[in-house]
């Protein structure tokens, strides 16, 4: 039970980098929370990052990543939040780019939050830390910080959305400000502040992981027939309110229930899960529900990633049985230049036609995005019954790119619209190299192989979650489509290691999909090693929904710690929050609690 005679406590800070836990995610502004006294403060979000600082990206459009020290909360009269902090180098030292300046962000509910850019404070001194806070006699806000060689300033403000119209600088006193004790280990504390206990509680219930905490079937049900019961599903309930339907396993004797009668009848919650790893040494994967089967398709590690493999079968599970079959519908062509990294296949149904779109290289290194498609009544496992692949295309008929590689190519359409997502990427392996960008244009579903409009740069790895260990990732777009909002989750950090993990892009329905402004980045992964216990680096996903109606996620991950290693393919349940949102980590027991699988009714046979 909540406490609301105790005010809720949110602490900011950073981590010192130990271990795995790198500068690229330890440099950034981490939430800890408490309703019961800064004693008790505990780490929100796993311990993990939640805001990040931007990249610089160079005139030669090459990203530097940056990071962040000294971060301070503060609340605006609206009741909405700011947090500043001074922006630093990946290795954690000034930043001659934002001499003088400060990052600020502003957030209604610090959930989401938004980058207003930087503040500048001074011309010619580094900031080395700073606070801010609302001054009501004077209706402006103050923010009081210090330079990088111990000298004290004031600067005001009137509207923080106006950053422009700052004060130049003037001496002032010493501040200071608690920097409260914490039981969390290796970090840097900023300030504490206190929330208003409903904010509180939304902040705790978002930035921790849900959990199953009670299961709930009907007391009593009328029945014709015993097995009737077969078909009555429990309701698992969750921390935050929201529900799923779980399938009952009813111990009964048919011959004991066939008169008419009541009886009371105990069941088991049983939970589909899928042990890790299901397939080794298969990425990226994807699973089509066609015609009543299922089939399983990936980027074949043991191959050396040539060739496009596909496995049949009538149920999930059988896919990855021992003496499960996989058919080769597509291997090297070298007449054709089909001969390398036949990387990301997958599945589409595009206007009635069944695609795969995937990436394949030449004789020089240098993958491509095709397509090809199922011939009309074709078999997917056939190799001939599927159309010769064919290169995607710009509108005026050009390739994609001339200049770089693309890869991990997705498909989507909604509300009419239907759209091709990539990723691009220029200079791999140079200087000059410009990480992976994801980019969006419109296709004619009749023609997919073109595109409708031109390329639109949709996100790039800014953050240093995407942009690490020497990684600067963002691809293996994939969608997710709600009633009211278009999801697409993207893979940054390292492909084959630990630091994998799947950010998320949102936008409403009804938007245009071709403006960047109207998409909302989410500003920490939605899935990491962090969240998932013993499977490291989950990342390049994809979604299905399987015959019982449920949307399931693919995605690869480790088994080991490590900066490369065996990628294998994993899946597991999509929850969806009490507001409908998806939530990428509801696994194991946070999924179905062991010790909550028990039920009982009582059944009346009429």
């Amino acid at each position: 039970m909540k406490n609301y005679q105790t005010p809720d406590k949110l602490l900011v800070y950073t981590r010192k980098p130990k271990d795995d836990y790198t500068e690229s995610l330890a440099n950034s502004v981490h939430f800890a929370y408490s309703n019961y006294g800064e004693e008790d403060l505990m780490p929100l979000n796993r311990n993990y990052g939640i805001l990040f600082a931007e990249a610089i990206v160079d005139e030669q459009n090459v990203i530097h990543e940056m990071g962040l020290k000294n971060p301070y909360i503060f609340q605006l009269p609206s009741g909405s939040f700011g947090i500043i902090a001074v922006r630093i180098t990946k290795e954690g030292k000034e930043d001659k780019e934002s001499k003088g300046q400060i990052l600020l962000w502003t957030s209604k509910d610090l959930i989401r939050f938004q980058y207003e850019g930087l503040v500048k404070l001074h011309e010619d001194v580094y900031v080395d830390n700073a606070i801010c806070s609302y001054n009501q006699a004077t209706m402006q806000y103050e923010i009081r910080w210090q330079d990088s060689d111990g000298q004290y300033y004031k600067n005001t403000i009137k509207d923080l959305y106006k950053l422009s119209s700052i004060s130049r600088a003037e001496h002032a006193e010493k501040y200071d400000y608690e920097r409260p004790k914490s039981i969390i280990q290796d970090i840097v504390p900023g300030n504490v502040i206190t929330l208003d206990p409903v904010i509180g509680e939304e902040v705790y219930s978002h930035w921790t992981p849900l959990y199953h905490k009670a299961t709930k079937v009907s007391k009593h049900i009328k029945l014709k027939s015993i097995e009737e019961l077969d078909n009555l599903y429990a309701t698992a309930l969750y921390s935050d309110g929201s529900t799923d339907n779980k399938r009952v396993v009813w111990a009964y004797d048919k011959a004991e229930c066939e008169l008419p009668g009541t009886y009371t009848i105990k069941g088991k919650v049983v939970n589909p899960e899928y042990k890790f790893p299901l397939a080794r040494g298969y990425a990226d994967p994807v699973i089509l529900p066609w015609k009543g089967k299922y089939y399983y398709m990936a980027t074949n590690d043991n191959k050396n990633d040539i060739g496009i493999y596909v496995r049949e079968a009538d149920t999930i599970r059988d896919l990855f049985a021992p003496g499960y079959k996989e058919t080769i519908i597509l291997d090297v062509q070298e007449d054709k230049n089909f001969i390398q990294t036949f990387w990301a296949p997958e599945f589409h149904i595009i206007g009635d036609e069944l695609y795969i779109l995937f990436a394949v290289g030449g004789r020089v290194w240098g993958p491509q995005c095709h397509m090809m498609r199922l011939k009309k009544g074709g078999n997917i496992l056939e190799p001939t019954d599927w159309m010769e692949p064919i290169r995607v295309k710009k509108r005026d008929g050009s390739y994609l790119a001339e200049d770089g590689i693309t890869l991990d190519m997705t498909y989507f359409k909604v509300d009419g619209t239907a759209c091709l997502l990539w990723s691009y990427r220029k200079g791999i392996g140079t200087p000059l190299d410009t990480g992976s960008m994801i980019y969006i244009a419109t296709v004619d579903e009749q023609d997919p192989t073109v595109l409708t409009s031109e390329p639109v740069l949709l996100s790039r790895p800014l953050y240093g979650w995407e942009n690490i260990q020497g990684t600067i990732n963002n691809e293996g777009p994939y969608p997710l489509i709600t009633d009211d909002t278009v999801y697409i989750t993207y893979s940054g950090g390292a492909a084959g290691g630990y630091t994998y993990a799947l950010g998320l892009l949102s936008i409403p329905r009804g938007s245009d999909f071709l403006d960047p402004r109207a998409w909302t980045k989410s500003s920490t992964p939605v899935l990491s090693y962090y969240m998932h216990e013993g499977v490291y680096g989950p990342g390049h996903n994809s979604f299905f929904r399987d015959y019982n109606g449920k949307t399931m996620i693919m995605y690869h991950g480790e088994e080991e710690l490590v900066t490369s290693g065996t990628r294998c393919s994993a899946m597991h349940r999509v929850h969806f929050n009490k507001k409908g949102i998806p939530v990428f980590d509801v696994i194991g027991k946070r999924d179905i609690n062991p010790e909550l699988t028990d039920v009982e009714i009582e059944v009346t046979i009429s």
